[in-house]
C-alpha cells in the first residue's frame, strides 16, 4: 500500500525540518539553509551522502511547494475575520460601548 498525499507532505516537511504550521518565508528559509549545508560542493561528510540528501531535500521542497502552490485560499468573511488583529476584534466586538470600548474609533 502507498503513502496518502498527507503522509507524502508531513514526511517532506519532516526533512525540511517544518514546523505543522509555517509561513512561505520559514519554508523557503529552511530549504536555503539545508542546502547550504548539504550541498555536495560545501558539505564536509562523504560526497556521495551529501548528493542523496541534497536530492532528498530537492523533492521534499518540490512537494511543499506543490502543495503550497495548489493549496485553496479561502476569502470567505469568517476565513478573512480570523486573520484580524486583537485590536481589531476588540473592536468589532465592543466598538463604542461606554463601559468596555475605546470612547473612539480606531484611527481617531
Amino acid at each position: 500500500m502507498g503513502t496518502t498525499r498527507y503522509e507524502e507532505i508531513r514526511n517532506a516537511a519532516e526533512i525540511i525540518g517544518l514546523p505543522e504550521k509555517a509561513t512561505m518565508e520559514t519554508i523557503k528559509r529552511s530549504y536555503r539553509v539545508l542546502m547550504m549545508k548539504w550541498h555536495p560542493d560545501r558539505c564536509g561528510e562523504d560526497r556521495q551522502k551529501c548528493k542523496e540528501m541534497t536530492q532528498k531535500i530537492i523533492k521534499a521542497y518540490q512537494v511543499i511547494l506543490d502543495y503550497c502552490n495548489n493549496y485553496e485560499y479561502s476569502f470567505g468573511k469568517e476565513a478573512v475575520e480570523r486573520t484580524r488583529s486583537p485590536e481589531e476584534r476588540w473592536f468589532a466586538q465592543f466598538g463604542d460601548d461606554p463601559l468596555w470600548g475605546s470612547g473612539k474609533r480606531a484611527g481617531n
